[in-house]
């Protein structure tokens, strides 16, 4: 029978969020083990390994495979780390976590969230009818900006970038083989979607925040950009052409969020509030 933490979420996108894609190498020690919408990535090392997103709930058995199809073991994922705590990033956690016994991390706020198996109410996805709601996640830790989490001889570091959630998170971290070592960017969602009736010119605070982590991202040193959605970093066609090394990609991927926000926010602008 299927677990609970397993039952799949029905939405508008999620079977084409689902479809099954086959795994493969990012570089050195690191694996894209996502689904066809969703990434997740394997960053394997002696001692146990990295998984950064679950996705959804039915893509938790999916992970799980492409983890065994590389030749590791989902029991020896000891980090579970994610993105932001909606539904289609870390839906799979709860699964994954038991399945692994790993320990999740995630910004405080996310872990809130996770805790919660659902949106926080200063989400701009937040609905009062509960659609956002996913598997509880058990026990999670709490990241901080700029914190590493090591394994062996692999240092992973956690990046505060809420806005398209409050308390979203990118992470970066080295992989090396053949002598040449890049840095990988796993990057949050950097997009401004939102319920109908809410205004991200409405809220000042969120909305510098929003425009600091598109910086802050745009900053970052980046070789491979893994994006939540792979689709937002054209990630399949990368790996295709044998282009996956991009030191642009981080820059092209927050100047095209930098350019949906403004977009966003003139839309607000013409549109009159109702009551």
């Amino acid at each position: 029978p299927m677990h609970a933490d397993e039952q799949p979420i029905n939405c508008g996108s999620c079977a084409k969020w689902n479809a099954p894609q086959a795994q493969f190498k990012l570089h050195g020690n690191s694996y894209y083990v996502g689904v066809g919408g969703l990434s997740s990535v394997l960053i394997t090392t002696p001692n146990g390994h990295f998984l950064i997103d679950g996705g959804l709930p039915q893509s938790a058995e999916v992970i799980k495979q492409n983890i065994q199809a590389l030749g590791f073991d989902i029991r020896d994922v000891k980090w579970l780390l994610n993105s932001h705590a909606h539904y289609d990033h870390a839906g799979g956690l709860a699964a994954l976590q038991g399945m692994s016994g790993a320990t999740v991390v995630a910004s405080g706020e996310t872990v809130k969230a996770l805790k919660l198996g659902q949106a926080l109410p200063d989400d701009p996805q937040y609905a009062a009818d509960n659609t956002m709601t996913f598997p509880s996640v058990a026990s999670a830790r709490s990241s901080r900006d700029g914190g590493t989490l090591a394994l062996g001889g692999v240092k992973v570091t956690a990046h505060d970038t809420p806005g398209h959630a409050p308390g979203g998170n990118t992470w970066s971290w080295q992989s090396c083989e053949a002598g040449k070592c890049v840095t990988i960017v796993f990057a949050d969602s950097l997009n401004p979607v939102s319920e109908p009736d809410y205004r991200f010119s409405d809220h000042p605070a969120y909305l510098k925040a929003f425009r600091q982590s598109i910086a802050k991202v745009r900053a970052l040193d980046c070789d491979i950009l893994v994006s939540a959605h792979p689709d937002f970093s054209d990630l399949f066609e990368k790996a295709a052409a044998g282009t996956l090394v991009d030191s642009n990609g981080c820059r092209k991927y927050a100047d095209e969020a930098e350019a949906r926000l403004t977009k966003r926010l003139s839309q607000e602008a013409l549109s009159v509030k109702s009551d």
